[in-house]
């Protein structure tokens, strides 16, 4: 079977040499197509190819279409909103996601921004600790459990919104009211996929609702938030301030007329480190591995 690797953000040569390895010991042969500027060149890459590996590429149903030979895709990351799920499943290609690979960047990451927030992104002033502090999380999967451990301990109180606690702690609450988590906590965390349910769910009516001096965290999607409610609820209150690993559609806007309030990563950094690149890279090819091997598709997110 032919494996693609198709990256326009190429892997890290240590996660390639690896998968490469995998691929290769399975008796498959692994084809790279990296730092690709033209669709036209992921057409043609995937033309004969069995089995494509992707980050961020979008797979659409033109390249779906393109693919003769496709059989699975896998997303080296947990997010698949980048797939055409609807033109795989018509084609009976089973799309598949990384999960918990790029969880421990990600969850860094979001503790990570509150430091830089609650510091004054780093500039003279007098800052503020997240011990003591209130945390929620909306959304409890891999990179919830993660900030939540993290979290509490740094001397945080962590606040879950969800329907299940999947694993307890004694400094642990839940809620089932995502208007009681936004009204009762300092920081949000934001771990949530965008779906068609999810998307600009966070509008002014949550945001708002947040205590003096709170932080909105996102490192999820942008399409979660709801970008004429964050600009209301920013202006109505220059205590609120949103950090995010997505900057917003009209973030050079917001960035000049709330200045501090907000901030974006320049490029999306949550899963950019070496080990999660790695281990997302390492676990795709495996999964193919497996699927062709077995027929797993443990991993399947088109049902």
């Amino acid at each position: 079977m032919k494996v693609l690797v198709a990256t326009e953000k190429p892997f890290a040569a240590a996660a390639v040499n690896g998968i490469r390895e995998i691929v290769e010991k399975a008796g498959h042969e692994l084809v790279l197509l990296e730092k690709y500027t033209e669709k036209a060149q992921l057409l043609e890459a995937v033309a004969d190819a069995d089995a494509l590996i992707v980050r961020s590429d979008k797979v659409t149903a033109e390249v779906v279409e393109a693919a003769k030979d496709l059989k699975i895709v896998v997303r080296a990351g947990a997010g698949y909103d980048n797939i055409d799920l609807k033109a795989c499943t018509d084609k009976n290609i089973v799309v598949e996601n990384t999960p918990g690979q790029n969880s421990n960047a990600v969850a860094e990451l979001a503790i990570g921004l509150m430091i830089y927030i609650s510091r004054n992104q780093f500039t003279p002033g007098t800052g503020s600790e997240l011990s003591g502090k209130r945390l929620g999380i909306q959304g409890f999967g891999n990179i919830g459990q993660l900030v939540a451990k993290k979290a509490v301990a740094l001397g945080m109180d962590v606040v879950i919104y969800t329907n299940e606690v999947k694993e307890k702690h004694q400094r642990w609450k839940a809620t089932f009211s995502l208007e009681h988590l936004y009204s009762s906590c300092d920081f949000i965390s934001i771990n949530i996929p965008a779906t068609p349910f999810t998307m600009r769910t966070v509008d002014y009516n949550l945001i708002s609702k947040m205590p003096k001096g709170g932080c909105l965290i996102n490192t999820s999607r942008k399409e979660i938030i709801c970008e004429d409610g964050l600009e209301k609820a920013l202006s109505e209150r220059p205590d609120l301030k949103y950090a995010t690993d997505i900057a917003p559609e009209r973030y050079a806007e917001f960035k000049e007329k709330f200045g501090k309030q907000i901030f974006a990563t320049p490029k999306k950094q949550g899963a950019e480190t070496g080990e999660a690149n790695i281990n997302a890279g390492l676990a795709a090819a495996q999964q193919i591995c497996d699927f062709f091997e077995t027929g797993s598709t443990k991993f399947k997110v088109n049902k």
